[in-house]
């Protein structure tokens, strides 16, 4: 059973293990030779840790409600060629980041 306390432990683990990642990260970053923005993540993982909250609260003010994720068939469908952008997309950025 989901409580408030639930929700606030959930965003506590995510904090944290969050947190640690970015340390590696930038530590990844540095041996490779590389910058990362430490402020600009953290503060990404201190947005994400609040809507942890916000969705919790949500889900128990209305637990019953339908959650609004479209599947990948719903979404293709309203933009047949989303897939392909996708992968566009990748592969651009792929081909950006080998080449450096």
């Amino acid at each position: 059973m989901f409580s408030k306390e639930s929700f606030r432990t959930i965003k506590a683990s995510y904090f944290r293990i969050a947190l640690d990642l970015i340390e590696s990260y930038r530590n990844d970053a540095i041996m490779n030779g590389l910058t990362l923005d430490v402020h600009k993540e953290e503060k990404a993982v201190e947005l994400f840790a609040e809507n942890i909250i916000n969705a919790g609260s949500h889900f128990l003010e209305v637990p019953m409600e339908t959650p609004f994720i479209p599947s990948w068939s719903r979404v293709s469908s309203a933009f047949p060629d989303i897939l392909d952008e996708i992968t566009a997309a990748v592969d651009a950025d792929m081909a950006e980041f080998q080449a450096k």
